[in-house]
């Protein structure tokens, strides 16, 4: 036990290791710097241009695009005369560039031909695109990085609509009367908190963390000095996946083997891409030092390459033998148990950096200062869900830090279909 411990915390591996006053102030003087200059800072801090009072429209049909982690799918929202929306139509397929790179051609191509039966339908459409962006004032969007392991480089600097558009009109369609609104997830699952609890709240945030992490929240014009300032207030894509947060040796060495070394650090660290993988870089660290017997070893080896589901089927039945981790420690209850700790410890700090995460983003809104008066958190994404224990750790600090600490009130909430229904309220305000 002593052992284990101690290779936890040599290598920052345990969640005691993150000084939190020193993270988060990290995170708010990052959140700053992004939000007065271009390429000021790791946190992109992208304005979005779309006011938090967007809303649904009775009687209205959207067109939704929801580009994904590993997932792309398209539907048609349709929202009654209640506003309650309507889903149809459903598609899903592959995200193009997942495994292998695409050009922007097949990118693109693959775009339309899951919306091409749609096109008659709506002049709206509404682009829910997970990844890095800039948005322009007629919500288009120009990709600024790919994350999550997708591999489509040239679709780096390209107008998202405007292509999508072009490669409908190729395939002779009418698009002289189309309009695009390109939104981050995080943007619409903020979107869709403000729709389905539009009372009783100071402010909201959206929360992504599944395939990869990311956040949203309410900043004012006033307070975003790249765009110059201004009256009112729009949602702010803070992208903080990207957070150059360096913690310990192992994360160092982890990092350096994606993907694109240098950007979406935090999401290396906390997010369903990566929490597998790195969870298998500090096994091996492990057996090299010996906290993890020969035996362990011999068998680890002989298994597929962990992810994160697989990790984290041995924290939820550590001693069912149909998961090949419970087979790699046989009846050892060192390896067993030395395992558990590890496995358990890394869970725990993505929880804590989660936690981090969204109190820097209530911090930085204002908000949540009247306990009857929360600021609704919509956390979306099957990781934070389905992990074993993440979901617990992300709240347990969050009470820790963000109500206890920081005195804010805050309520987490779960939107079913959030990323769709928001990219829907979206397209309307196109």
């Amino acid at each position: 036990m002593d052992r284990t411990e101690d290779f936890l915390v040599r290598h920052a591996l345990a969640a005691s290791c993150i000084d939190e006053d020193k993270v988060l102030g990290f995170m708010l003087s990052e959140m700053e710097k992004g939000l007065q200059a271009e390429n000021g800072a790791s946190m992109e801090m992208i304005p979005t241009y779309v006011s938090p009072d967007a809303a649904a429209v009775p009687g209205e049909s959207v067109i939704v695009l929801d580009a994904g982690g590993t997932n792309f799918r398209t539907c048609l929202v349709t929202f009654t005369e209640g506003g309650k929306p309507e889903i149809s139509n459903f598609r899903k397929t592959r995200m193009p560039g997942v495994g292998s790179e695409v050009s922007a051609s097949r990118f693109f191509s693959v775009l339309a031909d899951g919306i091409e039966h749609l096109v008659d339908r709506s002049d709206r459409i509404g682009f829910c695109f997970s990844y890095s962006a800039r948005i322009t004032k007629e919500h288009d969007g120009i990709p600024l990085s790919f994350s999550k392991e997708i591999k489509a480089p040239e679709v780096v600097g390209m107008n998202l609509g405007e292509n999508l558009l072009k490669e409908l009109g190729r395939r002779g369609h009418d698009v002289s009367r189309k309009k695009v609104s390109v939104v981050n997830d995080t943007v619409a699952t903020l979107l869709a908190a403000k729709a389905v609890c539009p009372e009783a709240a100071s402010s909201y945030i959206g929360f992504i963390l599944g395939t990869g992490t990311n956040t949203a929240y309410i900043e004012k014009n006033s307070g975003i000095g790249k765009i110059g300032g201004g009256e009112g207030r729009q949602i702010i894509n803070t992208e903080s996946g990207n957070l150059a947060l360096e913690l310990g040796d192992i994360d160092r060495a982890f990092i350096a083997s994606t993907e694109n070394p240098s950007i979406h650090w935090l999401e290396k660290e906390t997010s369903g891409a990566y929490l597998g993988p790195f969870s298998a870089r500090v096994i091996e660290e492990a057996i090299k030092e010996g906290i993890l017997s020969s035996a362990f070893a011999e068998r680890y080896q002989a298994i597929a390459p962990l992810d994160t589901a697989r990790m984290s089927h041995y924290l939820e039945m550590c001693h069912n033998t149909d998961y090949d981790l419970v087979r790699c420690v046989g009846s050892s209850e060192e390896d067993a148990t030395a395992l558990y700790r590890i496995l358990k410890s890394i869970v725990e700090r993505a929880g804590k950096l989660a936690a981090l995460n969204l109190t820097a983003a209530v911090l930085r809104s204002g908000e949540g200062l009247q306990p009857r008066y929360p600021v609704v958190i919509n956390a979306d994404g099957t990781t934070f869900y389905k992990t074993a224990f993440l979901e617990f750790y992300t709240k347990l600090y969050l009470d820790r830090i963000l109500w206890a600490k920081h005195g804010r009130s805050y309520e987490v909430i779960q939107i079913e279909n959030s990323p769709t229904l928001g990219a829907a309220i979206a397209g309307l305000g196109a």
